[in-house]
């Protein structure tokens, strides 16, 4: 293998494994195992108001707190969206803002004044309406204040998971269902096996990387065998993933 602008170097003392099916192929047999929720199940099991599952699901977007959602939003989103109306009230509300309506009714009210509860909320409702159509600004950073009903972090938990039992489990699979033979290379970068019967197999390091530099390789590279012919695998570069390059942004 050979780093960005460097020589090539032998890959010394590393093991290799010959498998019967694409290592690829057992990946995505382990995660056809643990299938995750789609967005839309994923949705459905929030503990939040049914509006707020709508809106995301509407709206194709899991990250409430994005610097770009209070765009989004319009007059009746937060009206009738509870939590998007209850951070539109903690982000302007206690003198933050000027002018911003006040509640007149009272919760003691509900049970013993049902009228004027009811009434006082509509006035205040119809308020906060007007308010907003009239100072369409005020809804700018409402993003913050949704930080405790946005469902990405436990979005990315569920992935981040999920990747972490594949990523353990996979290897695992490949040696107990699919292993013909392993090996490891020698200071030179060479390995050798013997008794393989002809057939089709693959090279792979399971996902384990082989580091040099800026390089991080994995391989997983096809192999026939013919009967009674022997066969040379060059393994570079050229037939590798470059894991580094799979995980920058």
């Amino acid at each position: 293998m050979a780093p960005t602008g460097a020589q090539p170097e032998p890959i010394r003392q590393f093991t290799f494994y010959v498998l019967t099916k694409s290592y690829a192929e057992v990946v995505k047999e382990v995660e056809g195992a643990d299938v995750l929720p789609t967005r839309d199940q994923f949705i459905e099991n929030l503990k939040c108001s049914p509006e707020l599952k709508s809106w995301i699901k509407a709206h194709d977007i899991v990250d409430l707190t994005s610097p770009d959602v209070d765009k989004l939003l319009t007059v009746n989103d937060i009206m009738n969206v509870p939590e998007f109306f209850a951070a539109y009230e903690r982000s302007n509300s206690g003198g933050v803002t000027k002018g911003f309506p006040l509640p007149k009714y009272r919760e003691s009210d509900k049970e013993s004044n049902p009228e004027r509860y009811q009434k006082q909320k509509q006035e205040f409702l119809a308020a906060t309406r007007k308010f907003i159509e009239t100072n369409p600004a005020t809804v700018q950073g409402i993003e913050l204040e949704l930080s405790g009903v946005n469902p990405k972090t436990n979005w990315d938990n569920l992935h981040a998971e999920h990747r972490r039992k594949v990523a353990q489990q996979a290897p695992d699979t490949a040696q107990v269902k699919y292993l013909a033979a392993k090996t490891q290379t020698d200071l030179d970068g060479h390995a050798f096996i013997s008794g393989l019967p002809a057939g089709n197999y693959w090279v792979s390091t399971l996902g384990n990387e082989a580091t040099s530099g800026d390089r991080r390789l994995v391989w997983d590279v096809p192999v026939s065998i013919q009967p009674g012919q022997s066969t040379r695998v060059d393994l570079s570069n050229l037939n590798a993933t470059d894991n580094r390059k799979l995980s920058s942004p």
